[in-house]
């Protein structure tokens, strides 16, 4: 089938992606939704799956079930369900009955976590046994969330379970649809925290419907495609625009470590054409496909965000697909995605060569929704756009969003609101990323590194990512990052790599003397005099592919204090 989603569903009658859903029942009520992995085929999982008109008909019957157990519109529900189809299947049944999904990356550690459950106050909890488990043991909920769902064969912490909200529910196929206003919330997504403390982004109904349209259009999604999700939450988008999804055996709160010939396996048996993951684990196959000689013979579509993706990483993959395959690179954020888009193709050898000049990350135009500005660098808050000063094409500064998919608001965190918002004349909420980058005269942006991990020497600013992409290039590094040691305005950069494999010492003399020559050729990194060989950057927990600047700064300072 080539009917894409907005063919079908009028966002301007229903409010609500979990319509979406149902209007793909009715179009391919038999054609597989998801398939997902279940019981265990020895050492390996084997592949259950629902169609869509039993995801639908699953939905309609938690959804219901849920409200008769009054988990129903405006109720904030914590949501920790392991990837699969009751994860899939419970997230749209909350926006069905009208309640509000709270999602929190549970590999950000307890205290984290439990501070984040804390700021968001749900008032119901559905979870695995193990969750609810940890809920008990941790304290993650004070006595007021009474309303608690176990996914398992017993409540033994409190409440019901899953199977007997499906029970309440009935098995009717009866739909159940909310209907909320665009500006209701519909959900609160925590950051990942790998630049700072998670902060809950409040998602409004007309968010999800906007990014389902915009996924659509910038990356001609048309249903009937089969789709690879390594980061769950996304599989979302897939059932609202008519894909078959393919949850793989994998943990999806350590993709850098995920076994490549089992996700190859995956996307063979169900010819997988279109594949989304984070760029550690763009690098993982691309590494194990060069080595193997494997290509990907049915991918036509990749799509990689969490952190700029280093165009060495996209070359090695060109390799391990065909040449019709296109590989995007959006630029986005929890709070405005997609800003941008760019592929493989839109990278030329010009391109590159810039990037590895040291002029930035190109992540391409930005979508036809969107507005992007460019502003003079603030580490303070902007309330109105009069009071920022707009930088010329080609000139660096503070990266600002409006659009469709935009978030205005962190839940219970007005301060942070406040620094993240800044408002027009005409009303317009635009949207501080955090970022640095320069729009160049064809109106393409790039990407230059987060502003509150820029070096600040007494020779000028130098940016992380800018600086990184120059270093990248050598052959033996699996990544590197520029951060600052001392204090700001006298900082001394400092360049932290990791190699790709175990170097005898003769070749860390030859890496370290190479990358201080490649600093040497440009007049970005000329500043950098200090190599430090580090055994493995420290990433975010989320897609292992934000390096922890902060961290590793720190590491840097005591390490060049012995």
């Amino acid at each position: 089938m080539d009917t894409t989603v907005n063919d079908v569903w009028n966002s301007a009658q229903i409010c609500n992606v979990a319509a979406a859903l149902s209007s793909q029942a009715s179009l391919q009520p038999g054609v597989t939704a998801i398939h997902y992995p279940s019981g265990h085929l020895l050492s390996r999982k084997k592949y259950s799956n629902c169609t869509y008109a039993e995801l639908d008909n699953l939905c309609n019957s938690y959804a219901r079930g849920l409200e008769t157990y009054g988990i129903g519109p405006g109720v904030r529900t914590a949501l920790m369900l392991p990837p699969g189809l009751d994860f899939l299947a419970v997230f749209y049944a909350l926006f069905k009955c009208g309640a509000i999904p709270v999602l929190i990356d549970p590999a950000i550690g307890k205290e984290r976590l439990k501070q984040c459950i804390e700021e968001a106050a749900p008032q119901a909890f559905i979870g695995s046994a193990r969750a609810q488990l940890a809920r008990r043991l941790y304290g993650w909920v004070g006595d007021s969330c009474k309303l608690l769902v176990t996914a398992g064969r017993w409540a033994t912490f409190g409440g019901v379970t899953l199977k007997q909200i499906q029970h309440m529910g009935g098995l009717t196929s009866e739909q159940i649809m909310h209907r909320p206003e665009p500006s209701d919330m519909a959900a609160i997504l925590f950051t990942s925290g790998s630049t700072g403390a998670p902060k809950g982004v409040v998602y409004r109904h007309r968010h999800f419907v906007a990014q389902v349209e915009l996924l659509s259009s910038v990356f001609n999604i048309s249903a009937g495609e089969i789709s690879m999700q390594t980061f769950p939450p996304f599989a979302l988008f897939d059932t609202a625009l008519g894909m078959t999804t393919v949850i793989p055996d994998m943990d999806p709160s350590r993709p850098a470590k995920a076994d490549p010939e089992r996700l190859i396996a995956a996307i063979e048996k169900f010819e997988v054409n279109s594949l989304f993951c984070s760029p550690a684990l763009l690098d993982l196959l691309g590494r194990y496909c060069e080595v193997k000689g494997k290509r990907l013979k049915s991918i036509n579509r990749v799509m990689s965000a969490g952190a700029a993706v280093p165009i060495q990483i996209i070359r090695r993959l060109e390799k391990a697909v065909y040449d019709d395959a296109v590989i995007h690179t959006p630029y986005g954020a929890t709070e405005c995605l997609p800003v941008s888009n760019v592929t493989n193709r839109e990278l030329n050898e010009s391109v590159q060569d810039q990037m590895e000049s040291g002029e930035g990350i190109c992540v391409g135009k930005p979508v036809e929704a969107n507005s992007v500005l460019i502003i003079k660098i603030s580490d303070i808050a902007i309330d109105h756009l009069d009071d920022a000063t707009q930088m010329p094409p080609g000139m660096p500064g503070e990266i600002l969003v409006s659009g469709p998919s935009c978030t205005d608001a962190y839940w219970q965190q007005d301060a942070e609101t406040r620094m993240a918002n800044v408002q027009a004349d005409d009303g317009t909420i635009w949207h501080r990323m955090g970022d640095a980058g320069v729009l160049d005269g064809s109106g393409r942006l790039w990407f230059l590194g987060r502003i509150s991990q820029r070096i600040e020497t007494d020779s000028g600013v130098l940016f992380a990512e800018q600086c990184e992409a120059v270093f990248n290039q050598h052959p033996d590094l699996a990544r590197s990052a520029v951060v600052g040691v001392g204090a700001k305005g006298r900082q001394t950069p400092v360049l932290c790599i990791e190699v790709s494999g175990k170097l005898e010492p003769v070749d860390v003399e030859r890496v370290h003397y190479d990358l201080l020559q490649l600093a040497q050729a440009f007049s970005l990194t000329r500043q950098i005099q200090t190599v430090l060989f580090h055994d493995g950057l420290p990433v975010d927990v989320r897609h292992n592919s934000k390096i922890d600047r902060a961290n590793l700064a720190a590491w840097a300072t005591a390490k060049m204090q012995r």
